[in-house]
């Protein structure tokens, strides 16, 4: 099950907490793809240099895959390495739609 979240709130969390919320929403977000049919590794490399950078890439990869179906994990890679402060409003308002068409179907 995917949870929608405000984009707003994911923001002002992640500053407010200076980035450790970031850190959990990347968790959390994690799991939903992996739900979603994804296999993105244990989140504890999120933390550990290098090791981060194929977390990441594996994160985008399931992204694409499972979550935009563009099949454009390079694209994405970049997106989210280059630019990170932007992946969770990318992320989020994908699994926000999907989250919205899970609601409908279950009602």
């Amino acid at each position: 099950m995917v949870e929608k979240r405000s984009l707003l709130k994911v923001y002002v969390l992640g500053i407010i907490t200076l980035g450790i919320y970031f850190l959990y929403w990347f968790y959390k977000t994690k799991e939903e793809i992996n739900g979603l049919g994804g296999n993105i590794p244990t989140a504890i490399l999120l933390i550990i240099p290098i090791a981060n950078i194929y977390w990441l890439y594996r994160y985008a990869e399931a992204f694409s895959k499972f979550v935009k179906k563009d099949n454009n994990t390079a694209l994405w890679f970049l997106v989210f390495w280059l630019v990170t402060i932007i992946a969770p409003a990318i992320v989020q308002s994908e699994l926000n739609k999907i989250a919205e068409m899970e609601q409908v179907s279950v009602h």
